[in-house]
């Protein structure tokens, strides 16, 4: 398909934004999010999430530029946010693993039905308040009773704040058919990381969350001063650079960047890593897409993660820095802060 490059400024407006605040057991979570369209293409198929009860914040990125990405993103999109509201707020992997399988399955038909290329990658964070914590009125939920306002004190009843835009891959994201559904060397198993803590302990008291991830969108944290990547991209590329198939700067390990061993939508449904992480005070954890990720260096990236101040600042000096950077991609990120 024909794509028509974008001129002038940034296509997707400062007012789309979000910005919201989540007391949790002692602590208090600021979270903001956006997504730039960039100047290249006139399409974007990214979706935001940053619930308006829920310390859940998620993107998805859809592969391709056809109709197949729209369903893709949005359908996995609402599967997992369904998925998080019925468990919580004692969520587990149990939980965020049977969603994605819902997800699978509901692109899969959707797929069918387009009869194109429908998939997308999705990487979310939910945090777990304290074990045993009950609600304002001193009553622990039942399980499956779903999410009270009141599991998560000045939780608004506001209705969805889901930022859904269309995206428009510079290449089309495939998945080779020899490229494996497995799990990528050095990734998290598809349940608890090894020696994680039972949902919403941490092991040692502290606040605690899930990542759940398929596909190359990450989620990185920054604590005392050290940006980290915490997923593994789900790509050729990075099986290459593990196993050395071919140099980093090549044009073989440039195409496999975009060759997904796991996505949602693909036709073996692989299970996602699920990684349990505690939350410390001045924490800072960053969700993205390949825009992002592709376009920023660590060092960038790092510096504005680490600045003080609006958090709604920093993501949009991330996605003004995409834009500087050539604006090749969408741009979508989702921040979350542990004020001290």
């Amino acid at each position: 398909m024909h794509r028509s490059p974008v001129t002038g400024p940034d296509r997707m407006p400062a007012e789309g934004d979000v910005s919201r605040s989540y007391p949790v057991g002692a602590h208090r979570l600021s979270v903001a999010g956006g997504s730039r369209v960039g100047q290249r293409y006139s399409a974007n198929f990214d979706v935001l999430h940053v619930d308006p009860v829920l310390p859940f914040v998620a993107v998805a990125d859809g592969m391709g530029e056809g109709r197949g990405s729209t369903a893709a993103g949005g359908t996995t999109m609402e599967t997992m946010v369904a998925g998080v509201r019925v468990a919580a707020p004692q969520i587990g992997p149990d939980q965020l693993r049977a969603a994605m399988a819902q997800a699978q399955s509901r692109v899969r038909a959707a797929g069918a039905e387009l009869g194109e290329l429908t998939g997308c990658t999705f990487t979310g964070l939910v945090v777990v308040p304290p074990a045993g914590g009950a609600d304002d009125a001193g009553r622990v939920p039942a399980p499956g009773e779903g999410l009270p306002e009141a599991a998560y004190p000045g939780g608004s009843g506001a209705a969805d704040q889901v930022l859904r835009v269309r995206r428009t891959a510079p290449v089309a994201r495939t998945a080779p058919g020899s490229a494996p559904a497995g799990p990528a060397p050095g990734s998290a198993p598809a349940g608890t990381a090894p020696g994680s803590a039972p949902a919403g302990t941490g092991g040692t008291g502290e606040l605690t969350g899930w990542i759940v991830q398929i596909g190359d969108s990450r989620a990185y944290r920054l604590r005392d001063g050290l940006l980290e990547l915490l997923t593994v991209d789900h790509t050729a590329a990075w099986l290459g650079a593990v196993y050395g198939w071919y140099p980093a700067d090549s044009p073989a390990a440039a195409a496999a960047r975009y060759q997904l061993t796991r996505y949602v939508g693909h036709p073996a449904m692989p299970e996602p890593d699920l990684l349990n992480v505690s939350l410390r005070p001045g924490d800072v954890y960053c969700l993205c897409t390949d825009g992002v990720a592709e376009q920023l260096d660590y060092q960038r990236l790092s510096g504005r993660l680490g600045a003080a101040g609006n958090l709604l600042e920093t993501v949009r000096g991330v996605l003004a820095d995409t834009l500087v950077a050539g604006g090749r991609d969408n741009a979508t990120i989702a921040v979350l802060r542990v004020e001290p």
